[in-house]
């Protein structure tokens, strides 16, 4: 089964600095394979197979079932593997391909904008709680539009990412959820990998 990682906060402003092909070996070494990166973002395309290691390695063995994974335990995985070779805590959202080509299907802002700058989705860890729910629409106004679906929250965008309460972090900060975001032009080329 094909899943994206999609890694937070990595070669961004000089910090958390990963080679893409040092990550995609750390994730051959994990047992994944057909490993792709898209960009220097932290975002890995890889496929899960029958077990390639026995149980009680450092690897997926033992753990996989008919090429199948909780995506919770492949981001634990994955992370713990990230601590580990580049000594970095990162949080790491995972899902799969199918569920990729869902949040691209499901687009609640599709033809209401011009440029894939102004729409952002944020991979989230959970779902949103009511109370969640409700913070995201005290924020939201005609210039950041917000829409949550499972655990993905879209952004449009009439003002800089920068100027934005979710690019401000509001997402970490207030609601305390492990997110990472990415453009539209991303979220369609990680579609596509």
């Amino acid at each position: 089964m094909k899943y994206v990682a999609l890694l937070r906060g990595i070669n961004v402003g000089g910090k958390n600095m990963i080679k893409m092909g040092t990550l995609r070996a750390t994730f051959g070494n994990l047992g994944f394979e057909n490993v792709k990166s898209y960009i220097n973002s932290g975002n890995i395309a890889f496929d899960v197979q029958k077990p390639a290691r026995s149980k009680g390695t450092s690897g997926i063995g033992g753990v996989v079932s008919n090429g199948e994974l909780p995506d919770a335990k492949l981001s634990a995985i994955i992370h713990d593997a990230i601590k580990k070779d580049f000594g970095f805590d990162i949080s790491v959202m995972v899902r799969s391909m199918d569920e990729i080509n869902e949040i691209v299907k499901n687009n609640p802002f599709e033809g209401q904008f011009d440029n894939y700058k102004f729409l952002h989705v944020f991979f989230l860890e959970s779902e949103l709680s009511n109370g969640h729910k409700e913070m995201i629409d005290s924020i939201a106004n005609d210039n950041e539009r917000i829409e949550v679906i499972g655990r993905t929250l879209y952004c449009l965008l009439k003002i800089s990412i920068l100027d934005s309460a979710v690019g401000k972090g509001f997402i970490n900060r207030k609601l305390k959820i492990p997110a990472t975001g990415r453009n539209w032009q991303t979220v369609t080329k990680i579609a596509e990998m």
